[in-house]
């Protein structure tokens, strides 16, 4: 079992409806500790890859997303739920749906933050349907840069979008990938990983 299953074990809470809250440590208060640990390890997991810059969606992965980009030495770029007044010139959109929040929602990145032939590291809290990686990845494709990697803190392997993405050939690696979870008992268990 690694760092991050046993932290969830430890604090998660299995909610009806296939949800796992754990906004005590990953997405509300954010326990930097662990995060430098993530960060380790997404390192360790794309060592291999040319990154040279992470994207991210607002507002759960970018804590994430900014100790990643510290180990690889990056700038972090996240897609924004909502068009400010601040965010001009041409931009790059995509509809996503969340399954957390039951709703569909535009992701916006400015075309200066992502250039052509970048390889990109997309750095995300959740996976569950898969519905705003896609998002990401056409904003990414639309740029003309490359995903290099795909990072999950906690993946819903009982989901389809793990499924889904790996189907598409990304590299995808998520540290903990739930198979079950029993909001009766709060038992929750995970699928072995190397």
């Amino acid at each position: 079992m690694n760092f991050l299953e046993e932290r969830i074990l430890k604090d998660g809470i299995v909610k009806k409806g296939n949800v796992l809250k754990v906004d005590s440590f990953l997405n509300h208060q954010m326990d930097i500790s662990l995060f430098e640990q993530m960060g380790e390890e997404f390192r360790r997991r794309f060592e291999q890859e040319k990154i040279e810059k992470i994207l991210t969606i607002e507002a759960s992965g970018i804590g994430i997303a900014c100790i990643v980009a510290k180990y690889f030495q990056v700038p972090v770029v996240f897609a924004k739920k909502a068009k400010s007044v601040n965010l001009e010139g041409e931009l790059y959109i995509a509809e996503v749906e969340s399954f957390t929040h039951k709703c569909r929602n535009q992701i916006i990145v400015s075309k200066k933050y992502l250039k052509q032939g970048e390889h990109i590291l997309i750095i995300d809290d959740f996976l569950a349907n898969g519905c705003a990686l896609q998002g990401l990845i056409s904003i990414v494709n639309e740029a003309g840069a490359t995903v290099d990697g795909i990072g999950i803190a906690i993946e819903k392997g009982f989901q389809i979008g793990g499924r889904t993405i790996r189907n598409l050939g990304y590299h995808l690696e998520s540290l903990a990938i739930i198979d079950k979870m029993d909001d009766e008992t709060g038992t929750i268990t995970f699928r072995p990983q190397k």
